[in-house]
């Protein structure tokens, strides 16, 4: 709908994003990344690089009178070879914190995964498009487009009928959480309804979310990146990627895990932090990985390829994971006070699966996410949880 108007054009630079840890310039604008350039380098692999590069919990913020704005945008979308297209990635626009409207960008690059196992996939250039968001209420007010949480998204420019300017600190505290494709998003109906995002808004809070789809595998790198990310809170989800991989076993994960707490706190040595196991899967329970594309009933579901008697020899499930990540905070808390653990069945467990069953067996449905991030704040944002907001 037109305004009657002319739109101001405004180049979007790195004053107007929150969320991410690095930005690219390109061909095109910026392309926000959730790792800096030192640990892009040592990524091992095109799941993780495509990962990190959507923008999960990314968002622009900006403050301004305008009721009608344009997002300029290059969105990058993946689609799996002999699977039906997916939809296209929402923007959503929050006025003062309240999700008001929301859209989405057609075209763009596409990139069609060949091999559901390996990731290998081929590229498709395409066209920019708009996000368009109009009769917006009127008057000053702070505005928040958060990106497509599952889609590659180069920023151009905001085309607005009044001025934008960077809105000035929010003052509230910084979330930096780490996590899998759970936290990233997986099943999330929009980028404002994963359950990291909901959790942030109960709690008041300004998030990084690291949740990274198939790579929460305590890597090094996100490790030392999480040390030298400003932060006021700090949550580390681990486990289900390590049993779905099957990338450890018994003796290499405690150390890991060890580690990569040891690396977190050469940066925030007395920081909130806060170590979260899995939430409940019953593929892998008991059952170690790998995991495995189900295609038997002609939609993308997973299973569990391991056998539960190796468990004996060091092999992961998550049942084991939860045992020994409860053993290593109530080892290491005695001399950190500041570190906590949470089981992730109290986000997410029996009652929580009867009624918001894992459609594809893995990841949450959005009800799901609702429910985890009710949970986390419950346990979490609470007056004497974890991550309690302290007085003055």
């Amino acid at each position: 709908m037109s305004t009657g108007r002319q739109l101001i054009t405004t180049p979007v630079t790195a004053d107007f994003l929150r969320g991410h840890l690095d930005v690219e310039e390109t061909a095109h604008g910026l392309l926000p990344h959730r790792l800096p350039a030192r640990a892009r380098r040592q990524i091992p692999d095109d799941r993780l690089a495509v990962a990190e590069a959507q923008p999960s919990g990314v968002r622009l913020a900006f403050r301004t009178r305008a009721t009608t704005i344009h997002l300029d945008a290059l969105p990058t979308k993946r689609l799996h070879a002999g699977f039906p297209p997916p939809p296209d990635g929402v923007y959503d626009l929050l006025v003062d914190g309240r999700l008001t409207a929301q859209a989405t960008v057609t075209g763009g690059n596409l990139r069609t995964v060949t091999d559901l196992r390996t990731q290998e996939s081929e590229f498709t250039p395409g066209p920019a498009g708009t996000a368009r968001f109009a009769e917006l209420p009127p008057g000053e007010k702070d505005i928040e487009i958060w990106l497509p949480h599952a889609e590659i998204t180069e920023v151009i420019a905001l085309r607005t009928d009044a001025p934008v300017t960077p809105p000035p600190p929010t003052g509230r505290r910084v979330w930096l959480h780490h996590g899998s494709s759970i936290s990233h998003g997986s099943n999330a109906v929009s980028p404002s309804t994963t359950w990291p995002a909901l959790a942030a808004s109960a709690g008041g809070v300004e998030l990084i979310n690291l949740g990274f789809g198939g790579s929460a595998l305590a890597d090094p790198f996100t490790a030392r990146a999480m040390r030298d990310t400003p932060a006021d809170l700090i949550s580390v989800k681990l486990g289900i990627n390590i049993v779905n991989t099957d990338a450890m076993r018994l003796r290499a994960f405690a150390p890991a895990v060890h580690g990569f707490l040891d690396t977190i706190r050469e940066g925030h040595p007395t920081t909130p932090l806060l170590l979260i196991s899995p939430i409940l899967c019953p593929t892998h329970e008991n059952t170690p990985g790998p995991l495995m594309p189900d295609l038997s009933d002609g939609t993308l579901k997973f299973k569990a390829t391991g056998d539960p008697a190796d468990t004996a020899e060091g092999r992961l499930t998550l049942t084991v994971i939860r045992d020994v990540m409860a053993g290593i905070v109530a080892q290491r808390s005695a001399e950190d006070p500041h570190l906590h653990h949470l089981d992730g069945r109290d986000l997410f467990g029996e009652r929580d699966h009867d009624r918001f069953p894992l459609p594809d067996a893995i990841h949450p449905s959005p009800e799901g996410h609702r429910r985890i991030a009710e949970n986390f704040a419950e346990r979490v944002f609470a007056p004497t949880a974890p991550f309690a907001a302290t007085a003055g």
